[in-house]
Formats: structure tokens, sequence, C-alpha cells
């Protein structure tokens, strides 16, 4: 029970912490990320918040995910539901603050991708399924048999021109975090000593099985 509820928190402080860091680098104010600039373009076009924005993006990632075969964990479904929340959260009740100096909005964009490292470490680490965006990434590359970064810099590049035209916010920080965000990444991964190749995750199928295992035990002991 305790490696339960230590999981959970784990996973929900990530997500957490995952949400401080993108808003960090929405308030920036000098351009969004790739995907961000779609959640904002999606946002305006439906008249929603980023987070109900962000929300359903994933819902639909997700389904795209496991028509190509990859498979979704308990991680996989908070990431897409909770992260959404705790953007609005942030946003709307304005406990991160919002810069126009350049300097002082660059320091905050590039301290957001540390700290969106730092929980994707966190929400990684407990094995409970990747993102509905990492998921894709994923299922595409065994797909294509294309590289990790071809695969990953065409999805971000279609994202950033569908959310342009619908009117996401481009500029200086949408080139930074298009080249450097995995850069931060891995720093967060570095300093936190996480090796993400030695992470074995356990999906909902598995779940699934498992129950169905211990029901047919169960009835053939009966």
């Amino acid at each position: 029970m305790k490696k339960i509820v230590f999981t959970l928190a784990k996973l929900f402080a990530g997500l957490f912490v995952c949400a401080v860091g993108i808003v960090m680098t929405i308030n920036a104010n000098i351009g969004l990320s790739p995907w961000d600039v779609f959640h904002q373009g999606l946002s305006n076009l439906a008249g929603i918040t980023m987070g109900k924005a962000h929300i359903s993006v994933g819902i639909i990632l997700v389904i795209i995910d496991s028509i190509l075969g990859e498979k979704a964990g308990w991680g996989t479904i908070c990431n897409m539901v909770f992260i959404g929340i705790f953007i609005d959260l942030l946003m709307l009740n304005h406990l991160i603050p919002t810069f126009n100096g350049f300097i002082p909005s660059l320091i905050m964009m590039l301290m957001g991708m540390l700290i969106l490292g730092f929980g994707c470490y966190l929400y990684i680490s407990v094995g409970l399924g990747a993102g509905p965006r990492d998921g894709l990434m994923v299922a595409l590359t065994k797909k294509t048999n294309k590289s990790v970064r071809f695969v990953k810099n065409s999805i971000e590049s279609i994202a950033l021109i569908i959310g342009y035209i619908l009117g996401g916010h481009v500029g200086i920080g949408t080139l930074i975090m298009a080249i450097a965000g995995g850069y931060f990444t891995q720093f967060a991964f570095k300093i936190a000593k996480f090796n993400v190749s030695e992470v074995h995750h356990r999906f909902i199928e598995d779940d699934i099985k498992f129950i169905k295992s211990k029901l047919t035990s169960d009835e053939s002991d009966a």
C-alpha cells in the first residue's frame, strides 16, 4: 500500500511540475513551444482554455496511439487529463507571473524548460506509461523506421504550422524550445541520474490481464 501511495504521489507531483514548467514557458511571452502553439491555436478556435485544449489533443492522441499499437498506461491517462487541469489552475489563478522584458522572459523560459524536464523525470520514472505526445513519437518511429529526431521534428513541425495558422503565438522562444527542449530534458535527467531506457512500464492491458487471471484462479479454486 505504501508503494502504491508513493508511486501515485510521485506521478502527480511530476504532472504538476510539468504543468509549472509549461506555464512558465507560456508566461515568458516570447513564443510558445511547437505543441503549445497548436494548443493555443485550438484554444482560440474553439473558445476554450489552454488546459482544455491540452486535454482535448491528448484524448485524440491516445486514440491514435492505440490504433498504431502503442499501449497506454495509467500514467498516460493521468498525463492526458491532469496536466491540462493543472495548467488551467495555474493560469486562471495567475499563480505564475508574466514577464515582458526580453532578458527576464528568456530566463523564465529556460527555467521552465528545465523544470519541465524534471517533471518528465518524475512521472516517467514511476513506469506507468508515457504521455500521449511521446507515445505518438514512439509509435510513428516504430512504424516508419525513421530516427526519433526525424519523427519528433516532423510531428512538432506539423503541430507548429497548424497552430500558427489557427493564431498560436510564434516567436524567438519557439525556435529556442524547438532546438533546445530535448537538451534541457536530457540535462534534467542527468542531474537526477535517471536513465529512461531502464524504465519498465506497466500498462493498463497488464492490469486487466492480472485481474482476469485472479478471477479465473478464484473461480477454479471455488
